[in-house]
């Protein structure tokens, strides 16, 4: 099937204007979908694109976007919070509405899954929600930063490394982060819910889809990613999540 790949910009949930890339067949689109990527990373990360291109070639057109302050996108990711990630995944949903139709399929990686969760309670044509390697609560991303966590309670806001890279995080996101309530919002989702997540993944451990799969009501499916790791980084991998979400997809996101 020829694909279409094609650069958008939009207003996240602060104005800033976020880049995106919308993948599509070149014919008819079964439904549209969002792909929220992992904590600091980006859009064009291997698993982001696979994953897209590969449901674009079942029919479904993903947009796959930087949130604000990352990748392409303006903004300041110092000033961003968990909260305002979600916000930005709204606006991206509200964009497709207008330009296409309306997002039936939120798709998310690691706190990327977490966001959709949270995301799918605020659109209400989404049928189906689908996390990878997703944490059960935003609160995960404080054991990421680890000793980081002392220095900016202290200070406000500190330098941390996070895989190899610089990032300034401040007080307010740690504390947006502490909002909880999340197996309660998992409970209510009421959407047909895909949980994906390696048994061995040693960035977000698998008793978090657990806990996922245990607070979300039916209709629910789990599925195993054997020895992959947290990113996807096998193409291999990537391809078999997209493959299974096309199929599975297919039972909730025609209209």
């Amino acid at each position: 099937m020829q694909l279409r790949s094609e650069p958008l910009t939009f207003p996240g949930a602060g104005g800033d204007a976020l880049c995106g890339r919308l993948e599509r067949p070149e014919g008819a689109v079964h439904a549209y979908a969002l792909f929220a990527h992992c904590f600091t990373c980006g859009k064009d990360i291997r698993a982001a694109t696979v994953i897209s291109r590969a449901l674009a070639q079942a029919g479904i057109g993903v947009l796959r976007f930087d949130f604000t302050g990352l990748g392409s996108s303006e903004g300041d990711f110092a000033n961003t919070t968990f909260s305002s990630n979600v916000g930005d995944l709204v606006a991206a949903a509200r964009f497709v509405a207008r330009e296409f139709e309306p997002v039936r399929l939120l798709v998310g990686h690691s706190l990327g899954g977490a966001a959709v969760l949270r995301a799918a309670l605020d659109l209400a044509d989404v049928a189906a929600v689908a996390t990878i390697g997703a944490p059960s609560d935003a609160a995960h991303i404080r054991d990421l930063l680890d000793g980081d966590v002392e220095a900016i309670e202290r200070d406000g806001e500190a330098s941390v490394s996070i895989a190899g890279r610089a990032f300034r995080i401040k007080r307010e996101f740690l504390e947006d982060l502490s909002e909880g309530g999340a197996e309660a919002r998992i409970a209510g989702l009421r959407r047909a819910l895909m949980v994906f997540h390696s048994p061995v993944d040693a960035i977000v451990g698998v008793d978090n889809a657990r806990r996922i799969f245990e607070a979300a009501r039916h209709p629910k499916s789990f599925v195993s990613l054997d020895d992959a790791d947290h990113l996807l980084s096998r193409r291999a991998d990537a391809t078999y999540v997209a493959e299974v979400l096309a199929a599975w997809g297919s039972r909730y996101l025609i209209a």
